[in-house]
């Protein structure tokens, strides 16, 4: 299959589709929205052709879809136009929002614990724009934000609890004396006998976000004690490197997600976008890559819809919103 979806890519870039293979290639596309293997190959291929420019699609200002040939061919641009070739250009928006955008939300790798009990555990996900309550085994209450999964025993039999998450989720931990309950999330661990919290660990996210509303919590990295948390106290730990950044934080603005708020303090511009992209389960391109590290802080209400939220967005980073179908464009 990825041998088969490598040469309808290629043949796709070179404009060499016939019907049929267009039909093939956008039937992977509409796949992949719920294949995690596929999406993660979809990637990759876009990544690979991402290193040669010349390999890459996009659209000018005018609507205008620019085909690149490769740099194998001899160097000429075929434009084509944008309402006579409509069919090739919902595929090249399908290729690009499936591609490059942080909603590709590839599972974490499991820790070395994980491995002899995966078969034991549960999974429970969320699409984009979607959340979730989930009660667990032993009466602990989560709340899954988009795009999200959460893998856990039906019944926690064994010493301590364990569940491992991947996405962003609020915990209200049943108090257990002397039977901790560890949440995993890549390389960081939390740990608590009784509490609440908010976890936010995307894959692709920098930094594993721990906020604690009620109690308190351990965080742990690579099983190294990183820092412990009280009500009130938010960590950002960062999972690859040795980062760690806390700060004191407002209790009612903690996992505001579940009241329709919107909120950010000091985030990426980067995050944010794949927030919005999860959240509104739509598709954004930031074309400036120099903007990818800015920091911004908002909040709005989720009811305000994308294009509102986008267009505040661009009047705090002082960029251009263009949309396309029902892809975003900011440049």
């Amino acid at each position: 299959m990825q041998e088969r979806l490598h040469y309808l890519f290629e043949q796709y870039l070179e404009n060499k589709c016939s019907r049929k293979e267009l039909e093939e290639l956008f039937k992977y596309i509409r796949k992949a929205e719920h294949d995690e293997q596929l999406r993660q190959h979809i990637k990759n291929l876009y990544t690979s052709i991402q290193k040669n420019p010349s390999s890459l699609t996009c659209v000018d200002e005018n609507g205008q879809l620019i085909l690149n040939e490769p740099n194998w061919l001899k160097p000429k641009a075929h434009v084509v136009n944008f309402k006579k070739k409509f069919v090739k250009l919902a595929i090249a928006a399908s290729i690009l929002g499936v591609a490059c955008t942080l909603w590709l939300t590839l599972k974490t790798s499991p820790s070395p614990g994980k491995l002899n009990t995966i078969s034991a555990l549960t999974k429970k996900t969320t699409d984009r724009s979607e959340s979730k309550f989930i009660l667990l085994g032993d009466s602990t209450r989560v709340w899954l934000n988009a795009a999200s999964s959460l893998e856990f025993p039906d019944e926690f039999n064994s010493k301590p609890r364990e569940v491992y998450l991947s996405g962003e989720a609020y915990f209200d931990v049943r108090h257990a004396d002397k039977v901790p309950f560890i949440i995993h999330t890549g390389n960081v661990s939390t740990t608590v006998l009784g509490t609440a919290f908010n976890i936010k660990a995307y894959p692709g996210q920098k930094n594993i976000i721990v906020s604690v509303s009620r109690g308190k919590v351990k965080v742990s990295r690579k099983n190294e004690p990183v820092i412990t948390l009280v009500n009130g106290q938010q960590v950002k730990v960062e999972d690859e490197g040795t980062g760690v950044f806390e700060k004191v934080i407002p209790v009612k603005g903690i996992a505001s997600w579940q009241q329709g708020n919107i909120e950010f303090d000091d985030e990426s511009f980067e995050d944010i976008i794949a927030d919005i992209e999860r959240i509104y389960n739509t598709t954004i391109i930031l074309q400036n890559n120099s903007l990818r590290g800015l920091k911004v802080s908002t909040s709005f209400k989720k009811e305000i819809g994308v294009e509102q939220a986008l267009h505040i967005l661009s009047k705090l980073t002082d960029t251009k919103l263009n949309q396309m179908s029902n892809i975003y464009i900011i440049k």
